[in-house]
Order: C-alpha cells, then sequence, then structure tokens
C-alpha cells in the first residue's frame, strides 16, 4: 500500500469517526438514538436512505451479476428508482412519517405493533428481522472484504474482521444520529467515484457507441452454460417462456435465465426494497412531509448513478477482459497438467503420474505465472489455457493476453474451475483503471458498505434491545440503548461468522433472498396499515405468517439454487428439491417473492374481511385521532 492510498484512508477514517463522535455528543435519549429525535435534516435523511439502499451488493454483487447475464439487469434500476424512491417517498414515506409520529414508534416492528395494538406482531416482526438480516449484512462485509483485502495485501478473514470492527464502532457509538452523519458523507463519496467509474471505463473502451457495440458482437462468446439457459448476449433479454411439464431439459432450459433475472434479481430486490426495516425508519426521522419531497429528486439520481453505473460497467467488463487486457508477469509453466476434481470445484492439483484414466480426462491445461512483486514462497496463479489466450516471453517479463470474458477471467485467478462473479467488479478496477483511481473506489465502496452496514447493525440491535426485550421484559428506556448496543454486537458477530462460512456466487443472491422475505412477510400488512381502516390485527398476524413460511418453503425446498446450496431438503428427502417431472421444470427457478407475496397479500385481505375489525375510536387514534380512553 503506497503512502497515497494510505494517506487517503487515514483521512477517510478521520472523518468517519468524527461524524460518529458527532452523532454520540448529540444522542441524548432513546428518541435520538432510534430515530434521530424526529428532526433529521432532510438532505442528510435522503442521502442516509441512499447509500444505505446501495451497498457493495448493488456494485460488487449486481455487477458481477450484470457481467453474466448483460445490460437486461437495468431493469432492476427502473424498478429501484420508480419503486424504491418514488413510490417508498412519495407514496409511503409520508403515511409511515405520520402514524411513527402519532403512535410514538421508534422502529418498524414497533410500528406494526401499534397500529394493531399487538405486542406479539411487534416482536415476531422484531424476530424475522434480527434473525435473517444477518443473511444481508453476510452479502454486504463479503462485497467489502472481497475488495479490501488485495488492496490492502491481507487475509480475506483479516479484512472481514477490521471491516466489521470499524463500522461497529461508530453505530454502537453513535447511534442513528452518527450512522445517518456518516451515510451523508459515504453517499458523497459514493456519486463521485462511480461517476468517474463511468467516465474512465467508456474512455478506457473508446467511447459509448464502440463499447456498446463491442458489447454486442460478443454475443458468439457467450459460454454453454449460460447459451443453454436462454442466454442471448450481453445487450439483448434472455429468452423468454414456460416450459411444459414432464420436461427435463433441451430447449425447456432455455427459458429458465429470464426466470432468474426477472423474477430474483429485478423484482426480488425491485419490490422488496419497500419492506425494508432499514429504510422504513428513515421516514420517521424527519419532522414534515416537505423534507421527505426534498429528498426524491436526489434520491432518484443517487440510485441512478448507483445502480445504473455498477450494472453498465459490469456488463462492459466484458469488452475489456476480452480485448484489452494484458498481464505482465513471470511465466512459470506454459503447460501445466492439473486437476480441477470431478466437479470442476475442487483445488487444483498437479496430475500425478500414475493417475487414473478418469482423472487424466478430466485434467486441463494451465499456464502458471506469477506477478510482478510477489516471492516463490506466495502461491502461483493459474491462467486456463484456451485459443483465446497468448503468451509474449522475452527478456523484460512476460505478457499474457487472455482473450476472456468476465466469468472466465475470475475462473482462471481462482483455485478451481468454478467462476466467481463477485470478483468481477474488484478485478477490472484493479486491471482496466489507473491506480490513484483504486484510492477513489476503494473509498467508494468502503462508504458503501459500511453505510448500509452501520444500519443494517443499528436495526438488528433496535429488534433486540427495543421490540423485544423492552416489549417482552418491560425494560425501561433507560436500559433500551444498552441492550440495543448488546444486540447490535450480536449482529455483528453473526454476520462475521456467515461471512467466514458462505463464499462465491453469493452476494446478489442472498440480498435477492433477503429482500423477498420481507416483501412476502411485511409488505401487505404494512401496506394495508397505512391504508385500510378494515385491516384487522388476526388478518396482520395471518399475513406474517404464511408469507414468511411460503417463502422459506420455496426457499428450502423448490427454489433450485436456494434449496441446493441450503442441503436441507436432499438430507430430509434425498432429493436437491421437491419438484417432480409433472411440473414444469421452470418452477425451480421461479423467485419466492413471485409465489409468496401473492399469497400473503390473499392472506392479510381474506382473513380481514372474515375477522372483526379493531375499535372504531382505536383505527382513528392509529390515524391521527385522540388516544382511546380505555384499552383496546
Amino acid at each position: 500500500m503506497d503512502i497515497f492510498t494510505l494517506i487517503a484512508l487515514l483521512i477517510y477514517l478521520f472523518a468517519i469517526g468524527y461524524l460518529g463522535y458527532q452523532g454520540y455528543r448529540q444522542t441524548k435519549t432513546a428518541s435520538d438514538y432510534l430515530v434521530a429525535g424526529r428532526n433529521a435534516n432532510p438532505v442528510i435523511m435522503a442521502l442516509s436512505y441512499g447509500a444505505t439502499f446501495i451497498s457493495t451488493s448493488a456494485i460488487v454483487g449486481f455487477g458481477g451479476a450484470a457481467a453474466n447475464f448483460g445490460m437486461g439487469v437495468l431493469w432492476l434500476t427502473v424498478l429501484n428508482i420508480f419503486m424504491g424512491i418514488f413510490i417508498a417517498f412519495v407514496v409511503f414515506g409520508n403515511p409511515t412519517r405520520r402514524m411513527g409520529h402519532h403512535l410514538d414508534a421508534h422502529t418498524f416492528p414497533e410500528l406494526m405493533g401499534k397500529r394493531y395494538g399487538s405486542r406479539l406482531i411487534q416482536v415476531l416482526c422484531a424476530l424475522i428481522i434480527f434473525c435473517l438480516m444477518p443473511l444481508y449484512a453476510m452479502a454486504v462485509i463479503i462485497g467489502g472484504a472481497e475488495f479490501i483485502a488485495p488492496i490492502f495485501h491481507i487475509s480475506y478473514d483479516a479484512a472481514l474482521y477490521v471491516f466489521a470492527v470499524v463500522v461497529a464502532a461508530y453505530v454502537i457509538a453513535g447511534g442513528i444520529k452518527g450512522v445517518m452523519l456518516t451515510d451523508a458523507l459515504q453517499g458523497a463519496i459514493m456519486l463521485v467515484g462511480m461517476l468517474f467509474l463511468l467516465i474512465f471505463t467508456y474512455t478506457q473502451l473508446g467511447g459509448f457507441s464502440a463499447a456498446h457495440q463491442a458489447l454486442t458482437d460478443l454475443a458468439p462468446s457467450v459460454p454453454p452454460s449460460l447459451a443453454a439457459i436462454g442466454h442471448r448476449g450481453w445487450t439483448a433479454m434472455p429468452a423468454f417462456g414456460w416450459a411444459a411439464p414432464g420436461s427435463t431439459g433441451g430447449e425447456a432450459v432455455r427459458y429458465h435465465l429470464w426466470w432468474i433475472m426477472v423474477s430474483t434479481i429485478v423484482m426480488g430486490v425491485g419490490i422488496g426494497v419497500l419492506a425494508q426495516p432499514q429504510l422504513i425508519v428513515r421516514f420517521m426521522t424527519v419532522k414534515s412531509k416537505q423534507a421527505l419531497n426534498r429528498g426524491v429528486a436526489a434520491g432518484g439520481v443517487f440510485i441512478l448513478f448507483m445502480t445504473g453505473v455498477a450494472f453498465v460497467v459490469g456488463a462492459l467488463a466484458n469488452v475489456y477482459f476480452a480485448q484489452h487486457e494484458t498481464i505482465r508477469c513471470t511465466i512459470v509453466e506454459e503447460q501445466a497438467l492439473l486437476d480441477p476434481g470431478p466437479d470442476g470445484k475442487a483445488p487444483l492439483t498437479r496430475l500425478q503420474p500414475d493417475a487414473s484414466p478418469d482423472v487424466r480426462a478430466r485434467a486441463k491445461t494451465f499456464i502458471t505465472y506469477r506477478l510482478p512483486g510477489t516471492t516463490e514462497d506466495q502461491p502461483l496463479h493459474y491462467m486456463l489455457k484456451t485459443p483465446s489466450v497468448t503468451v509474449e516471453r522475452g527478456a523484460g517479463g512476460d505478457i499474457i493476453r487472455p482473450g476472456l470474458i468476465a466469468i472466465a477471467r475470475t475462473v482462471t485467478l481462482g483455485t478451481t474451475l468454478q467462476g466467481n462473479s463477485d470478483t468481477i467488479i474488484p478485478r477490472f478496477i484493479n486491471s482496466a483503471l489507473p491506480k490513484w483511481f483504486g484510492v477513489l473506489f476503494l473509498l467508494t465502496l468502503l462508504s458503501a458498505a459500511m453505510s448500509t452496514l452501520s444500519s443494517q447493525f443499528h436495526t438488528m440491535g433496535t429488534a433486540i434491545g427495543r421490540d423485544i426485550f423492552e416489549t417482552i421484559g418491560g425494560a425501561h428506556s433507560t436500559r433500551t440503548v444498552l441492550i440495543t448496543r448488546c444486540g447490535i454486537v450480536i449482529g455483528i458477530l453473526t454476520a462475521i461468522v456467515l461471512g467466514k462460512l458462505v463464499r462465491g456466487n453469493i452476494i446478489a443472491l442472498a440480498t435477492a433472498l433477503f429482500f423477498g422475505i420481507c416483501a412476502a412477510s411485511f409488505l401487505p400488512s404494512f401496506l394495508a396499515g397505512l391504508f385500510w381502516r378494515r385491516m384487522t390485527r388476526p388478518a396482520a398476524l395471518a399475513s406474517i405468517v404464511v408469507g414468511f413460511a411460503t417463502s422459506a418453503f420455496w426457499s428450502v425446498f423448490i427454489n433450485a439454487k436456494t434449496a441446493a446450496g441450503l442441503g436441507i431438503c436432499k438430507a430430509l428427502f434425498g432429493t436437491p428439491t421437491l419438484l417432480t417431472h409433472a411440473f414444469s421444470p421452470t418452477w425451480a427457478v421461479v423467485d419466492p417473492l413471485l409465489v409468496a407475496l401473492p399469497i400473503s397479500a390473499l392472506t392479510a385481505f381474506v382473513v380481514a374481511l372474515v375477522t372483526r375489525p379493531l375499535p372504531s375510536d382505536y383505527v382513528a387514534y392509529c390515524f391521527g385521532g385522540q388516544r382511546p380512553t380505555d384499552s383496546h
């Protein structure tokens, strides 16, 4: 790490520490710690909302997904702006702010509990948040660690620990005021970094038209595994369709990518943002509707630059890697025969002379090399030898020209043949752009990850302190902050453990999974609670339980990606999923959200019609009237 990087990092950390300290100084009460005293500056709130919304999962995880799947992922940007900013601020924002202020709610679960007059609903919402949000935090912390580790030449585990400790310090001390102040700075850094990234990428690739034409021309380079599920090139949407019952392959699987992209990536995250507890609580931190309205334009521009740039750059990384990348190195072997294991996912091992015919058949030819500045005791790098790879050997050093698309490039530097899309954006930044920009982008990614993590940790802590212990145990409000801080520590430790155990192509999936479960569990009862006075307590409870149960069941037993990753279905029934040939194989790639959210909404509507409504005076109180004299 050079002196410029070190100075920039120290200035950044000093600024973050100072703002965290200011948050600590301004935090006098539990209300300050939980909802910033309900008097947050609208600009700071909007930047905090956007910075919390956009994390390394959007830049690194979904940027990597765009490198694999193409520009079609930009539909997520459209949905993020429409749902996450316009609908969230204009439709949901003011009713949430007004009801939250009137009911003196400090968290999303508390808002739900007070709207329906139910401690059970408050505790249930808090348990779902506290148990599942570490999954999302894991995705964010992995994205940060994947980039930090190579920049600072430290291990992935060390990056994970340092990252979490720095965020924890100002969240635990400063509460939401510290979180929002640091979010505002981090949001500004993110805007500058992503603007520079867009400009440099197009400059590197010869301009807008040349870059996009080159990306279109790469269509014949689509890997067979992606072409088989409907990939038609990086500037085209995947093939659309629905496989017939009993189909097991062939043309049927060509429909899979469309459903993965649209149902999981676009809709799963685009709709799920409306039910994110860490975002909803932002609406309760401002004092007026006008403050919310002022945040719409800023939020829309912010999301456009964050997600739009990440997805465009992710897709265009294919052009750079295929046409322009050169690796200066010292080649050790040009024809190294290495065994990737029977499934291509094992660590590479050298082919032994007495290897069996099966092992010899699966062995691949690699170029092994060392990068400048590495020593002989450090691991070698591996480059899979393909017709596109060329080698130039010279007295001044060797040059490898990979000629590979982005996902193939991640395979070559790994220790297995399993590509890792989570490493595409970091590799592109380190390979294609000026060294000084790596420092700026380091601060951009640090800002993206820290802003989201801080809000996640704060939300997990409040779920434990405010919504569980204080609700069940009757803890005094003076102890809420202490218990919340303990909850933050538990959430951090859980996220770190998950980050150590789970890696590889997980960032986008874990984010979409969490967003989808939140939408199925909370969105119908939250929406009805804001706008439908006839909504009942049993209906809200039934909707939350049914939405969560349906989403969890689909994820564990039906969806091929999550069911195979969790392994519960296979352990119980001996098959990766419960689907049989009698059903369309497309169901295996349909996101749980598309099934669970309609069922949850229907449950809420039907149960509300057949159960007794809440007392009219209590409902009137929830919508701004006087507090009822008797208890309900």
